[in-house]
């Protein structure tokens, strides 16, 4: 997604500063774990940071919560996973947070995503996707 529709990738999972600032603050910043408060790492799709000074001076997305927290899929979906290697108390919290950003999206990017969904999951079988019109004629 980051490279044919990059934009879309910066609508999702947009870290923020613990302050609530849109500028000042310092971002949580992606990592296999949630940190305590004191630091800025975040496990959780849209993470906030925490008191550090050390914090990101911008907004983390989409791409560095795959890379980071997500790695090769086996970590953090669909709960984040908090200090000390246990799961979050709130479960599938990862997962919410994704679906949440993902119906923020205009229906042309709701429509480019599932798309790319349909591509990604070999196999898979699409059931419902919202927001997607098409016309068809049959002969």
């Amino acid at each position: 997604m980051e490279i044919s529709h990059s934009g879309i990738g910066k609508k999702v999972c947009v870290t923020k500063p613990q302050d609530g600032s849109s500028s000042g603050g310092k971002h949580g910043v992606y990592k296999l774990k949630t940190g305590a408060a004191s630091v800025n790492d975040t496990s959780v799709c849209g993470g906030i940071g925490g008191s550090s000074a050390s914090g990101g001076s911008s907004p983390q997305y989409l791409k560095e919560f795959r890379e980071e927290t997500l790695t090769d899929g086996s970590k953090n979906w669909p709960t984040s996973t908090k200090t000390g290697g246990v799961p979050s108390d709130t479960t599938n919290d990862n997962a919410d947070a994704v679906a949440k950003d993902l119906t923020k999206l205009t229906t042309e990017e709701k429509t480019i995503v599932a798309g790319l969904l349909a591509k990604t999951i070999e196999g898979g079988e699409v059931v419902e996707i919202r927001a997607v019109s098409s016309t068809s004629v049959m002969a």
